[in-house]
């Protein structure tokens, strides 16, 4: 996706939807198929997000003369970072092309731009991934600043108004190389007129934030946490909710509904409240469960799933070392 052509057939393809009443049922290979892809349900960061980057275009569609303001998509692994950002910028991507399409014979129109932080990101290979995105050419005898120049007028042209910006947890501004990429990033946010949204890994633990230039940064982005969903939230239940919707996307056939829910507290034990950690153990289940034949998820087909191994060192009970003898 880290190409227009990747990206647009992400957002234009239709996203894996449940079975319908009345629809033929599916062959066993297709809802494995299924079941591997899964649907990604709402979430409170999904509708964080969704709320605050409307509004956040709206804000800086007309201001030219300083960077606009942006987003930061923070919190732990498998907590479903990437998840919200990528179906925001199909969301998107859907509204702008439904609202102004292309005339017959142009291009596809571009609102929105995805992009990978290379690991150890300078000034230059950040440049070129924006420059790849767009398949803008570039030579080794271009400078940084002929890049960056190309880009910008590309963008713009192009009519981007969302870059979305993954791994931003990569970029260390304390080093001289990562230093060089945090002020190429704040350059673009002021040269190419769209809402620049970034997601990253605990960003506020990281150097991302350190110094003058994470003190500018802070100062312009607005923190959205990814975090763990809590198993009671007043008087919901959002990591009750989540299951639900995940058990009724279910295409297995003797599997029976409200088992899920009622596993709410183990589920939220063994995952940590973590949306990623939880969405895999269900399509794992789900998997297993078409392959052996059983058709449906029980407790028993939960516990013999191993997980990622943060959720697994969540699920082990902390023991104490027995103390030394005298």
């Amino acid at each position: 996706m880290t190409t227009w052509q990747g990206w647009h057939h992400f957002a234009t393809t239709a996203p894996p939807a449940p079975p319908q009443p009345g629809e033929a049922p599916r062959s066993p290979e297709e809802r494995l198929a299924y079941h591997s892809a899964f649907v990604t349900v709402r979430t409170p960061a999904i509708d964080t997000l969704a709320t605050s980057v409307r509004t956040l275009m709206i804000l800086g569609r007309h201001q030219t003369t300083t960077a606009r303001p942006s987003l930061i998509v923070t919190g732990p692994a498998a907590a479903g970072k990437t998840t919200a950002l990528l179906h925001v910028g199909r969301t998107c991507h859907l509204a702008h092309t439904h609202r102004t399409p292309s005339p017959p014979g142009h291009h596809p129109q571009v609102p929105v731009a995805y992009v990978l932080v290379p690991p150890g990101a300078t000034a230059k290979t950040l440049t070129a991934e924006f420059a790849r995105y767009l398949g803008i050419p570039t030579t080794t005898r271009m400078t940084q600043a002929q890049i960056t120049e190309a880009v910008c007028h590309t963008y713009n042209t192009a009519g981007v108004r969302l870059v979305l910006i993954d791994e931003i947890h990569r970029l260390n501004p304390r080093t001289t190389t990562g230093a060089q990429a945090a002020d190429l990033l704040k350059d673009l946010t002021e040269r190419i007129s769209a809402t620049f949204v970034y997601a990253g890994l605990d960003v506020t633990a990281t150097p991302l934030f350190s110094g003058v230039r994470g003190a500018q940064l802070a100062g312009r982005a607005t923190l959205i946490t990814c975090g763990a969903l809590p198993a009671r939230h007043g008087n919901r239940h959002p990591f009750t909710d989540v299951i639900t919707d995940l058990e009724n996307a279910l295409d297995l056939h003797h599997h029976r509904r409200g088992t899920l829910p009622r596993h709410a507290t183990y589920l939220h034990q063994r995952t940590a409240g973590r949306i990623g950690s939880l969405t895999r153990l269900i399509r794992q289940a789900a998997i297993t469960a078409i392959s052996d034949g059983t058709e449906r998820i029980t407790k028993k087909t939960l516990e013999a799933i191993q997980l990622d191994h943060l959720a697994e060192q969540h699920k082990r009970p902390h023991t104490r070392r027995p103390s030394a003898p005298a």
